[in-house]
């Protein structure tokens, strides 16, 4: 039995800067990793992969992008260098291949076993990543046998393919980025359309998350919205972080020759899918959110006086449905070979036998304090600012949960001398 104050469940980008926090404060502490450092990079991502924001925007405390290209973006193996790199600068306590089998409380605080032994600690901080699971609907059971499946998580390249047509289910960023390499890999490609952000990758002659960074967007904090439940399960932005820096949305898909259709609703037991009528409405919502988003930073160009300094304001043209886009599809006999699941993820929390699960199997928590004392939540979506999920939101909940964390253990403490 070993123990320690604080035991990191993850070593990931936010992991890690909840350690350099901890660190500051003399809070001793072990990150236990079921892997390597950014384990999910290294074996959970497709090969083509470029970090969604420019290289300038992955700030850590302590620790930022220095190169010749600020602009860029990272590429998968620059992505796991740049986060191992971080561990090593701030000497970080990894325990490696040390996979958590359980977290419960023993009353003075936390009793964790892992497959290396077991831990008690005062407090924990769940790090373990918000894409642990891809969601695959139910009724993918009734995908024909000839058909192949694949998920966001699963799908590296196109080799891994087979020849023939392929069903891209989810417009994201994943879903867009993997149906353009697959339509540019020769396959004809059918992307089911859901819920999507359209964004531009460059607008006034900037990129777009220099537009947020700077208009404050991204700095949303959780207790600002009015809907915080739902601004968490918003989709990603359609982004993409190409080397030509273009925008990649449902127009240029179309340009290629990938054919849209609306958001899967179910395969029945003869293998065919249905599509929802809604995909011009869905795409017609997105150009509105979009747009609105691009007002509030040409609101924000005037009021700061940049409006004379970049480009003047434009507006891409509506997304492009066609008339009649079909509801329905027989996957054999329309030539699907293989259908990749871009229909998001879900945490695993299997091992936590705590009381702090909803109805949807997913940690409660108020700007990632959780319910039980002492346990904190890092690295989701919106967890207390908007750009929280992104290595550059890491730093400022790390450094705000690491000062509620350090207050706990000074109260628990005064309770104890009383």
């Amino acid at each position: 039995m070993k123990n320690v104050t604080t035991v990191i469940i993850g070593a990931g980008h936010a992991a890690l800067a909840m350690s350099r926090c901890l660190a500051e404060r003399s809070i001793d502490h072990v990150l236990l990793e079921r892997g390597e450092v950014a384990q999910s990079w290294r074996t959970e991502r497709w090969d083509s992969l470029r970090l969604l924001t420019p290289n300038w925007q992955s700030r850590l405390p302590g620790f930022r992008y220095i190169g010749n290209d600020p602009d860029g973006y990272r590429t998968l193996p620059e992505v796991v260098d740049f986060i191992s790199d971080y561990a090593k600068s701030i000497s970080a306590p990894v325990r490696t291949h040390t996979t958590v089998t359980s977290v419960r409380s023993d009353g003075a605080g936390y009793l964790l076993r892992t497959d290396r032994g077991e831990w008690r600690c005062r407090t924990v901080v769940i790090a373990s990543g918000a894409c642990n699971i891809a969601r695959v609907p139910g009724f993918a059971a009734s995908v024909p046998p000839s058909v192949a499946m694949l998920t966001a998580q699963s799908y590296r390249n196109p080799a891994q393919v087979a020849d023939g047509g392929v069903l891209v289910v989810g417009s994201s960023s994943s879903g867009t980025q993997i149906a353009h390499e697959l339509r540019r890999a020769g396959r004809a490609v059918t992307l089911a359309v859901g819920e999507h952000i359209r964004a531009p990758r460059l607008y006034r002659g900037r990129d777009l998350e220099w537009w947020m960074d700077a208009a404050g967007v991204l700095d949303e904090r959780y207790d600002q919205v009015d809907d915080i439940a739902r601004a968490r399960r918003v989709p990603s932005l359609q982004l993409a972080g190409t080397p030509d820096r273009s925008t990649l949305d449902l127009n240029a898909l179309s340009d290629l020759g990938v054919r849209l259709v609306g958001r899967l609703a179910g395969i029945t037991q003869d293998g065919k899918a249905q599509f929802s009528g809604s995909l011009r409405n869905m795409c017609a919502l997105s150009d509105l959110k979009m747009r609105r988003l691009l007002e509030l930073i040409n609101e924000w160009a005037r009021a700061n006086g940049l409006d004379r300094t970049v480009d003047p304001p434009d507006r891409l043209p509506p997304t492009r449905v066609e008339e009649a886009p079909p509801l329905g599809m027989d996957l054999v006999k329309s030539g699907i070979k293989t259908i990749v699941w871009a229909s998001g993820y879900r945490p695993d929390y299997s091992w936590l036998e705590l009381p702090v699960l909803d109805g949807k199997g997913y940690v409660s928590h108020d700007g990632g304090i959780v319910s039980a004392p002492g346990v904190y939540l890092v690295g989701m979506q919106f967890l207390r600012r908007r750009k929280s999920a992104l290595i550059d939101g890491a730093g400022d909940d790390a450094r705000d949960l690491s000062a509620h964390l350090a207050g706990y253990l000074d109260n628990a403490t005064r309770r104890l001398g009383a």
